[in-house]
Order: C-alpha cells, then sequence, then structure tokens
C-alpha cells in the first residue's frame, strides 16, 4: 500500500517562494510516474509538473520558468519548488503516483498554498 504525505504548504505574497514535498511510503517508488496537481476552489484539478521515471520534468505552461519540480528515488519523495509566485497560484497542491502498468493511482491529501498580498 502506497501513502503520499505532503506538506510546505503556507501563506506567501506575490513573487514570494515555496517549496513543497511529497513523501511516499511503500514499495517500488522508482517506477512510478509522480505529479503535482493542484485544485482552486470550483475548479478542476489541474497538473502541474510531471516527473517520469526518467527524463526532465515536465511543467505546464503557466509555471514553466517559475516551478521546478524533482525527485529524488533514493529518499523515495518529490518536490516542487515555487517562485516568484502569483495570485492565481493559490490551491492545494497534491502528490499523486501512477504506476506504470498496472493502473493503480494514489492521491496525497493535499497541502494548502495560498499566495496573498
Amino acid at each position: 500500500q502506497v501513502q503520499l504525505v505532503e506538506s510546505g504548504g503556507g501563506l506567501v505574497h506575490p513573487g514570494g517562494t515555496l517549496k513543497l514535498s511529497c513523501t511516499f511510503s511503500g514499495s517500488s517508488f522508482g517506477i512510478y510516474t509522480m505529479n503535482w496537481y493542484r485544485q482552486s476552489p470550483g475548479t478542476q484539478r489541474e497538473l502541474v509538473a510531471r516527473l517520469t521515471t526518467s527524463g526532465p520534468a515536465y511543467h505546464v505552461d503557466s509555471v514553466k520558468g517559475r516551478f521546478t519540480a524533482s525527485r529524488d528515488n533514493l529518499k523515495k519523495m518529490i518536490s516542487l519548488e515555487m517562485n516568484n509566485l502569483k495570485l492565481e497560484d493559490t490551491a492545494t497542491y497534491f502528490c499523486h503516483a501512477d504506476h506504470p502498468i498496472q493502473g493503480i493511482e494514489y492521491w496525497g491529501q493535499g497541502t494548502q498554498v495560498t499566495v496573498s498580498s
């Protein structure tokens, strides 16, 4: 059984920085595609960044150049460094694990990021 626990959310001013982390509990972390999603009230959950087992991280256009996702297979965790935060980045951020073969996916409980002046 996989468990995902996010941390690092908080309140920040526009232009500020936050770093989110997600700890993976379970086996075979290295084969999972790991993702960061976010959801604001009244909107659908949207992909922010994707970390496959190899290759560079993928970031959606709205965060490209400001956010950097990374994974550490030894520590079994992923991170999302968020710079130059904007009001529209306010959301609950979720860690997501996707098993490439079994089609099983897991979600963390989410961590709130609020960007406010």
